[in-house]
């Protein structure tokens, strides 16, 4: 869907009369600006109309939107840390792209965790995450009562402590303390604290999901950093750098039209490529990808799903992008994203821990059921 349409196309999408299409502008559920043709005409945003469709299509009735709610449907847990909105990743009102010229991963921690962050403390002497988080949950406190600047503490030191893991030396800003571990210049270094910005929240994500739930029970900040540790290392979710470096090998080996012919055909999907928030792009990759040369296969390989699906680059791609063109670890998409992330699970973990809430879903029971009697049914 184009990002905006004209009145006549919003009417024929929505099926509905002019007046009840000026009310849902009004209502804030659709966005309209002037047509740069002719400033008497509008234009109306396509993602609002699409997404009011999607919910008039669903109803109203209670289960319905519940179910729907799980899988990139209506918001379910109030936060004021970030948002997709038109577009655009949004931390605290400022745009993550706009972060990402200038600021570190600790002034985005600032900005997240709503406190002054200090440089965070040395790294584990771990290579591995897992058992670094582990070895500072042993002995650790419960997040109930306690102050969110001492909250805030412990997650930088888990942060440091994933950052040791993969290779992070010495002290200074997070992505100093990598580019010195894997020997990067100035641009490498400008290119990996870029990516950290941008990395370092996605709204409600499937780790910051797992790691707002560990909060909601008091668990340790240390843990709640596990939990979306754990939750990350997913194929589907932070292993999709993987999935696309396969993609990425194979187009190398048989040739780029028969490799995104066959993971079509296979319904793989095409990692690195398309987004269900950012229908028009992602602003994160759009961020990263015109500051590398791209290395002549991924931009064959970029042209080919293009050309095939339309879908455009996301930030996976942009990630396996910059680490060739930087020299990076094979697994340096997968690091970023973990060491960025910490920032965003730790704001979660606190915000959540400050609204005392359990997280407890109900489960949509479709099993066999008992009568009064206890007979199964």
């Amino acid at each position: 869907m184009r990002e905006w349409l004209s009145r006549e196309e919003a009417l024929a999408m929505l099926s509905v009369r002019p007046q009840t299409l000026y009310a849902y502008v009004s209502r804030g559920l659709i966005e309209r600006r002037a047509e740069a043709a002719d400033p008497r005409r509008s234009e109306y945003r396509g993602d609002d109309i699409l997404a009011l469709t999607k919910r008039r299509a669903r109803g109203r009735r209670t289960a319905s939107i519940a179910a729907s709610a799980m899988a990139w449907g209506e918001p379910v847990i109030p936060t004021r840390i970030s948002t997709v909105a038109h577009g655009q990743l949004i931390f605290r009102g400022h745009r993550a792209s706009e972060l990402a010229d200038h600021a570190t991963l600790e002034d985005v921690a600032a900005l997240l965790w709503e406190r002054p962050v200090a440089a965070f403390p040395m790294g584990s002497d771990d290579s591995d995450p897992f058992r670094a988080l582990a070895a500072l949950i042993a002995g650790a406190k419960p997040m109930i009562g306690r102050a969110s600047s001492k909250l805030a503490q412990e997650a930088a030191a888990a942060i440091a402590a994933i950052a040791g893991t993969f290779g992070a030396v010495g002290d200074g800003p997070i992505h100093e303390r990598l580019a010195r571990g894997w020997s990067l210049d100035a641009a490498g270094t400008d290119l990996v604290r870029r990516a950290l910005v941008l990395l370092a929240d996605h709204e409600l994500n499937p780790s910051t999901f797992a790691a707002r739930i560990a909060a909601s029970t008091g668990s340790p900040m240390a843990a709640c950093l596990m939990a979306g540790l754990s939750t990350l290392s997913g194929p589907k979710h932070g292993g999709a750098g993987t999935a696309l470096a396969a993609l990425a090998a194979e187009a190398r080996a048989n040739g780029v039209e028969a490799a995104v012919a066959r993971w079509l055909a296979a319904g793989h999907g095409l990692p690195g490529f398309g987004h269900p928030l950012y229908p028009h792009g992602d602003p994160r990759a759009a961020a990263l990808l015109p500051l590398v040369t791209l290395d002549p296969a991924l931009v064959e390989l970029r042209d080919a799903v293009v050309d095939a699906t339309e879908a455009l680059p996301n930030i996976d791609f942009a990630l396996l992008a910059i680490s060739v063109a930087a020299g990076l670890p094979a697994d340096a998409p997968f690091q970023l994203f973990a060491t960025a992330r910490g920032v965003g699970w730790a704001a979660h973990a606190i915000e959540q821990s400050a609204s005392a809430a359990v997280i407890r879903p109900r489960a949509y029971y479709q099993g066999l059921t008992v009568d009064a009697a206890g007979k199964g049914q």
